[in-house]
């Protein structure tokens, strides 16, 4: 059975989670058979519970962000390759990771002052906690901005949380590949990762 059952989760809040941590999403659309693939950020609207973004209106994958159209979005958390040396039982090499796909239904924004209030929420999310800069709705090079980006939402309708930690693994084999995982990862990652790993146990 394919994805195994124990390397899926389907706690939106930990999906959510990573979407916060991870922001920078893979956008996924196709049209006639081709497909099309745009990294942008994203954020996740804890309101209205949609992922909210914008693209360049020259891209290509523009045309295929009608209303309605389904897309799926692929958010990537850390990752390592995991050695066998590592555990205290005889295994193979494998590669570990943290990746969501979230599926849903686009609608477009166009009105100039919603655009604008996608924007400097997005701003205010990725400024994080300690802010340098804070954009304001009346800030004039927005309204030059805004022709060339398109803004949009997505509903989404399914969630798929792809956790591979070694679940499968004796207690002691899965906690080390836990630390394997942190130390291939920027300092600050390790402690969404131990958060993650609590929610597991």
């Amino acid at each position: 059975m394919y994805p195994p059952p124990h390397h899926q989760s389907e706690d939106i809040q930990k999906m959510i989670s990573v979407i916060k941590h991870f922001p920078l999403g893979m956008l996924v659309t196709a049209e006639n058979g081709k497909p099309f693939v745009t990294h942008i950020p994203f954020i996740y609207n804890e309101t209205t519970k949609k992922l909210v973004a914008h693209i360049d209106r020259n891209n290509p994958q523009l045309q295929t962000l009608n209303d309605d159209n389904e897309v799926t979005v692929v958010f990537k958390g850390p990752d390592t390759y995991i050695s066998p040396s590592i555990y205290t039982t005889p295994q193979l090499p494998t590669w570990n990771y943290i990746i969501v796909h979230v599926t849903g239904n686009i609608k477009l924004i166009n009105e100039p002052e919603a655009i604008k209030k996608t924007m400097v929420d997005m701003t205010e999310f990725l400024e994080g906690e300690a802010k340098k800069f804070e954009l304001k709705n009346d800030d004039p090079r927005m309204d030059r901005l805004i022709n060339y980006i398109q803004a949009f939402e997505i509903e989404i309708t399914h969630w798929e949380g792809k956790f591979k930690l070694s679940q499968d693994k004796i207690p002691q084999d899965f906690e080390n590949a836990k630390e394997e995982l942190k130390r291939n990862s920027p300092k600050d990652v390790s402690i969404f990762i131990e958060e993650i790993y609590k929610k597991m146990t």
